[in-house]
This record gives structure tokens, sequence and C-alpha cells, in this order.
């Protein structure tokens, strides 16, 4: 009966982790900045930011429209989570970038050249228990500086 019962607590404990485990956030759906709650540092603040993003882990697309000082854009990004490198093009150039989860946190791992310095760009993606905000925290390093960037989006 101990046997039996011991059994069934280490399967049971079992099935909790690996729930546990696989519960990663899922960002999927249109974000919007709401900036009151942002902090763009010393970088200019957009007017507007919307995501819209489609996640289905390990891929995740992005399609980014901003407003702001130079005119309105859109970009489209295609990822995985799994730390393979993914290469996007933008406006800016070509960007390298890597995915991996650190327990429910998204940690982005990028690099670009811009303009003839080197940028690499840590991000740290986050979800509200309710799932309604997305914050996205963001440490920029070159070789003309350093900077952070709290990006805050609500889901519509």
């Amino acid at each position: 009966m101990r046997t039996t019962r011991r059994l069934m607590l280490a399967a049971m404990s079992l099935v909790l982790c690996a729930a546990l485990a696989q519960a990663k956030p899922n960002f999927n759906g249109e974000w919007k900045l709401n900036a009151s709650k942002s902090d763009f540092g010393m970088m200019p603040a957009p007017t507007s930011l919307v995501l819209k993003i489609t996640h289905s882990d390990p891929d995740m697309k992005v399609v980014r429209t901003q407003v702001g000082e130079q005119g309105e854009f859109t970009n489209e990004s295609a990822y995985t989570t799994d730390g393979k490198e993914c290469v996007n093009k933008s406006r800016f150039g070509e960007t390298k970038s890597t995915l991996k989860w650190d327990g429910d946190v998204l940690v982005i791992n990028s690099k670009m050249d811009f303009q003839g310095n080197e940028v690499t760009i840590t991000e740290k993606w986050s979800l509200s228990e309710d799932g309604k905000t997305l914050t996205q925290n963001r440490h920029f390093s070159t070789s003309q500086g350093e900077g952070d960037v709290r990006t805050v989006l609500e889901k519509q």
C-alpha cells in the first residue's frame, strides 16, 4: 500500500513539474504602446507603436509598426525561441538574434552593424499574470555608449 501511494505521489509530481516546465507565456495578439508606463531613456519616444505577434512556440513572428520623429515604418521579423540564430532585415540593416527562455521570461540577444558601429541589444520580454501587459526591458550597447529602454504594451 505504501509503495503504491509513493509511486502515485511521484507520478503526480512528475506530471506537475512537466506541466509547469511547459507553461511558457504566449505573446499572440496585437499590442499597443502605453507611453505613460514606458521609459525610453535618452531615446526619442515614438508617437505610437503597435506589435502584431503570432507566437506558436518555438516560432514567433513580429510585425512592428511605429510612428515617430523619423516618420512611420513597418518591419516584419521571424524568430525561433530555441536558441538558434535568426537573421532579420530592417531599414537599419541586418540583425542577428538568438532567443531562449529563462523561466517565463523570453531573452533576446541581438547584434547589428549600424553605420559602422556594432550594436548589441539584450531584451527581456515578460507577460503580466493576467496576460494583458507585455513588458520589454532592453539594454543596448555601442561604441558610443549604453542605455536602457522599458517598453510597456497592452493587449488589444
